[in-house]
């Protein structure tokens, strides 16, 4: 259920354009760094998207607004993207990614259909739960983005249809007509987004609650009215948190600009522990040692890294080491360069 397809799931890539993504496999390495700040601007704008979303809506969500959350200028928004809707039709297509994954292997795991069925929805509802800003840009937003978001939608739902409509193979009442599926996947999107729409500072049930009166809905034209009577009555399972942090993620909230020489100290640092400012600026090929000392000190000051050494109180060498919260930026950004 809610199973993304590659063309959707590699969305980010194709609207790289050249200088970017593309240009990570120079020689020495250097393109790959360059490569991964493009990556990690763009991912600061598609978080900062989803959070503009989530908190003013798509009619206001301004280039000004999404740089200005993002911290970068408005010639790095329009180096990486056309237009605003260019911007959330990523932060649409990495949402549905996401979902699309966890959903999809929950679905996956069951056998039969009904219990393939409740398994996906209630990893979706969980998600939805957890994750107000994806619920936001996936179940209200998109539908007011414009006919871009509006096809990939489309295709989202086309693939829960799909799902749906295999019950008809295991249907015990005669063969229900092919737009059955169709109607039923609407009707259930009625309802979360009804749902969604009211306001979060209210009272509100979570979406999982809605587990069994939804599959009741499911499951009636095809298993009849006694399998929707258990499926009423069977218990919602307790939510699970799951969600591994993404780039833009792990950098939310961090003051800083993400740059080449940024990042090559960074990935040093992580490969060569307790280094001290002279390797790292052979390694990382900064030839003025002063500006290697200020970018220490900022990192330093920011919380990303550490130094073990003795330094300059007693004159012995700087030992550099990466924080807990360093470790998460550098894994985050390395492992989100390696996924694309």
């Amino acid at each position: 259920m809610l199973m993304a397809s590659q063309e959707q799931r590699a969305g980010v890539r194709k609207r790289a354009r050249p200088g970017t993504a593309g240009a990570r496999h120079t020689r020495g390495g250097e393109g790959t760094a360059k490569g991964r700040v493009s990556d990690v601007q763009r991912a600061r704008m598609v978080l900062a998207a989803r959070q503009v979303v989530a908190d003013e809506g798509y009619g206001r969500m301004s280039v000004e607004r999404v740089v200005a959350r993002a911290g970068v200028s408005r010639k790095t928004f329009y180096d990486l993207f056309e237009n605003r809707e260019d911007c959330f039709l990523e932060a649409f297509d990495d949402a549905i990614a996401r979902a699309g994954r966890i959903v999809g292997e929950t679905y996956a795991g069951e056998r039969g259909w009904r219990e393939r069925i409740r398994a996906g929805l209630a990893a979706l509802l969980a998600l939805l739960d957890e994750e107000p800003e994806l619920r936001a840009v996936c179940v209200v937003e998109a539908l007011a983005a414009g006919p871009r978001v509006l096809e990939h939608r489309a295709r989202a739902v086309r693939a829960l249809i799909d799902a749906v409509d295999e019950g008809r193979r295991e249907s015990r009442k005669g063969d229900p007509p092919p737009l059955t599926a169709e109607g039923v996947v609407g009707a259930v999107f009625a309802v979360i987004h009804a749902r969604a729409l009211v306001d979060s500072s209210a009272a509100q049930s979570p979406l999982l609650d809605l587990l069994g009166p939804l599959m009741a809905m499911i499951v009636l034209p095809y298993l009849g009215a006694a399998a929707a009577d258990r499926e009423l009555a069977r218990p919602a399972p307790a939510p699970s948190h799951r969600a591994p942090r993404r780039v833009g993620d792990a950098l939310e909230g961090l003051d800083m600009r993400l740059t080449y020489r940024t990042l090559r100290v960074l990935a040093v640092i992580a490969q060569h522990p307790d280094t001290s400012n002279r390797q790292i600026a052979d390694e990382a090929g900064v030839t003025d040692q002063g500006q290697v000392s200020k970018l220490l000190m900022r990192l330093a000051n920011l919380g990303l890294i550490r130094n073990m050494g003795e330094g300059h109180t007693k004159g012995g060498p700087n030992a550099w080491r990466l924080t807990p919260k360093g470790e998460e930026v550098e894994g985050a950004i390395r492992v989100e360069t390696a996924s694309g």
